[in-house]
């Protein structure tokens, strides 16, 4: 592709506020807001998203040959893009729990966030990258490269690396279809089948053992009398086999 724009900023309220502006304004695909730090980051379901400095927070502009019902399979691909990225800059194995998080064995790592917006696909990533500590009481215990290898990489040479993974996976997807994604997520993550897990949904918490993804890319779960739920949102957690 041609000279892709990122726009770097030291700090800033939200790079998904940012982007949004853009993809708005008819920004080229792959266009990305990035930030070392932010102070309105914004999580799933409107939960904060803590973004210390030390962390690479950035949103990427997405124009995909795909549906807007297709936006779960989105957030999957870019769950493997991300891993795959990691894993080859850093050499760290990283785990993709349901639906978009990295994890380091039980930790987290890097969280993704999509949204439709003007036609285009928000998709707003934190990873975990220089920190060294975390705030207390997080629903789970987070990580970050430094803590898992010892070493410092470049937020700049880092986002690059996941750029060219994303624009790679999201071709994958335009030309190989969903089936292709749902194949890629299901060999990248241990949730994705046989995961005994816990699920917090509005109408209260349900276990049972992951059973793979729907085509639509949803997470099957089967509990332990047998019913095989839809699970189309929620925090998934892993828990004590019984």
């Amino acid at each position: 592709m041609s000279q892709r724009l990122i726009e770097w900023h030291d700090s800033i309220d939200s790079t998904m506020r940012r982007a949004a502006e853009l993809s708005a304004a008819g920004c080229p695909s792959g266009a990305i807001v990035a930030a070392r730090s932010q102070s309105a980051g914004r999580g799933r379901h409107g939960n904060a998203w803590e973004s210390p400095e030390g962390g690479l927070y950035f949103t990427i502009v997405l124009r995909p040959k795909v549906e807007p019902r297709d936006l779960p399979v989105v957030t999957l691909a870019l769950g493997v893009a991300i891993a795959d990225a990691v894993q080859m800059f850093a050499g760290l194995p990283v785990d993709l729990r349901w639906p978009n998080d990295l994890m380091a064995g039980e930790r987290k790592l890097a969280g993704i966030l999509t949204e439709w917006h003007s036609g285009a696909v928000l998709a707003g990533i934190g990873l975990n990258v220089a920190q060294t500590s975390f705030p207390p009481g997080l629903a789970t215990p987070a990580t970050s490269l430094a803590l898992e290898t010892g070493k410092t990489f470049p937020p700049e040479l880092l986002l690059k690396a996941i750029a060219a993974s994303v624009d790679t996976h999201v071709r994958i997807l335009e030309t190989a279809g969903v089936p292709a994604i749902l194949r890629l997520f299901d060999a990248a993550s241990s949730y994705a089948s046989g995961r005994r897990v816990r699920v917090d949904l509005p109408a209260g918490a349900v276990t049972g053992a992951t059973a793979g993804l729907t085509p639509e890319g949803f997470l099957k779960l089967r509990r332990d009398d047998g019913e095989v739920l839809t699970i189309t949102a929620g925090g998934v957690r892993p828990v004590d086999t019984p």
